[in-house]
């Protein structure tokens, strides 16, 4: 019998599919300001991307970023025509970016940029370093860090507090210790988009690098294929911005005070962006929360483009939820557990009917019936759908923390991924940093927040070719992400 894999190979020129996870006859009110934001996010054509894109300038931070590990950092990087850069990470004890622990100073070059054939929409980009200079700010961060170097420095060393130590200079190599690399900027995408309501022709530019993978012994090595949180260019007039570009080694960014916000998921929220994620996926998603019966529902809708513009599958799901302790890893943040215990599946295209059919009445269970283009079948009877390596009922340990953006919209963030495409279904595997954000969409507030001030990407300089959107099913097969 041929291997899911086999199948998706020799379905290769697939271009659409549907699947949908639900859980029962009502979910989502599809009349919703949600879908109205969403409908902004597609149809709105004011971002453009170049390949291969220009990143020469000066690139910073505008929040308090969030690494697994956790790690909290802010970065400045400056890129130079002549293909240099000079970058500053800037790490922290604490989620608010308020007490720094260590500063680094990355200096190298990097190859020109060209189209990647992995992710759509993104560069790929080679790059050397020429040098890599550590300062610890205070004695206890010295003696923290030098804990961290001394099993990776070929010799002995000795830091001294707000003197600086050159941690990468051949032969000598300590940055292992820190578990530092610069493999982000393997994956490079640079969006330029109007301000919504802005008449005066000012633009926002935003860089995203690639993802860092979220086990910390993999991060030399990896390969991204999705991005961390975007950078801004440092002519933004946003307060964090102009903090973190007016920084250098000797002076790290000392973030503003915030008031601590309450976790709380009750209502509709939906992203604020065509997401992406490693393994060639980019999707939109919308999530419900009722605190009153602790239930959820969600729907995640993939597509082939970085621009969401082109669907290939929708997944909507829905189950259990019970809230937990304040989280003791990442200030701010609370812990969940979520159970998904209903799913549909609707295969949208002959190519993905085709591809479940094979699979229909096997070992490998995927709903009772036959499959028909277009029509619904309720997997939740078999338990889910093996052949696509999904899984009910199926509990995860999340992680969420609630901020706010520019324009002072509620943010909710949930727990990353794990980039080897596994579950956090056990709680040692419980998320230390965060997705893309989701913003707020409650009928209620949509009058006051409506059309107003949504960070949408959308591209019109994209082009979009069917030969990934195989690595797409093949991935999602593989987990439910919620």
């Amino acid at each position: 019998m041929l291997s899911l894999y086999s199948l998706v190979i020799l379905l290769s020129s697939v271009s659409v599919c549907v699947l949908r996870v639900s859980a029962g006859p009502v979910l989502l009110d599809r009349s919703s300001p949600c879908l109205s934001q969403l409908k902004h996010l597609h149809a709105r054509q004011q971002v453009t991307v170049q390949i291969p894109p220009n990143i020469s300038g000066h690139w910073v931070s505008n929040s308090c970023e969030v690494r697994p590990g956790p790690e909290f950092l802010t970065r400045s990087y400056i890129f130079f025509p002549n293909h240099t850069f000079d970058a500053l990470q800037f790490y922290y004890e604490d989620s608010r970016c308020r007490q720094p622990i260590y500063s680094l100073r990355v200096r190298g070059g990097f190859g020109p940029a060209q189209a990647s054939w992995l992710v759509r929409g993104a560069a790929a980009c080679e790059y050397r370093l020429t040098s890599v200079t550590l300062r610890c700010h205070g004695s206890a961060a010295a003696e923290l860090v030098q804990r961290r170097l001394d099993p990776a420095c070929a010799r002995q060393i000795r830091l001294r507090p707000d003197e600086e130590f050159e941690m990468w200079a051949e032969p000598l190599d300590c940055t292992r210790g820190l578990d530092f690399t610069m493999q982000e900027l393997r994956l490079i995408r640079v969006e330029r988009r109007g301000r919504h309501g802005d008449t005066g022709g000012r633009v926002e530019e935003e860089l995203f690098l690639g993802d860092v993978h979220t086990e910390r012994a993999q991060r030399r090595l990896h390969q991204p294929s999705g991005y961390q949180t975007p950078l801004h260019s440092a002519k933004s007039d946003d307060q964090i911005c102009q903090i973190v570009a007016s920084a250098d080694l000797h002076h790290p960014p000392v973030l503003p005070a915030q008031s601590e916000r309450p976790v709380r998921l009750d209502g509709h929220w939906v992203s604020v962006r065509c997401e992406a994620r490693p393994g060639v996926l980019f999707l939109t998603r919308r999530l419900a929360f009722h605190k009153h019966t602790h239930t959820w529902e969600g729907e995640y809708e993939h597509f082939s483009d970085p621009v969401c513009r082109h669907p290939t599958f929708s997944i909507s799901a829905s189950g259990r939820y019970t809230r937990g302790d304040p989280s003791d890893t990442v200030m701010g943040a609370v812990e969940f557990t979520f159970t998904v215990t209903h799913m549909t599946v609707t295969p949208m295209d002959a190519a993905t009917t085709s591809l479940l059919s094979v699979f229909s009445g096997r070992v490998s269970v995927c709903g009772e019936g036959s499959w028909e283009r277009g029509v619904p079948q309720d997997v939740t009877s078999t338990g889910g759908c093996v052949a696509l390596g999904i899984r009910l009922p199926h509990t995860e340990y999340e992680l969420f923390t609630i901020g706010q953006d520019s324009s002072g919209h509620a943010l909710l963030y949930n727990g990353q991924r794990p980039t080897n495409g596994s579950s956090p279904d056990r709680v040692e595997r419980r998320p230390t940093s965060y997705q893309p954000p989701l913003i707020r969409c409650d009928r209620q507030h949509a009058s006051r927040e409506g059309d107003q001030h949504f960070r949408l990407s959308a591209a019109s300089h994209t082009q979009i070719t069917g030969g990934l959107v195989v690595l797409v099913v093949l991935h999602v097969f593989m987990q439910l992400d919620l």
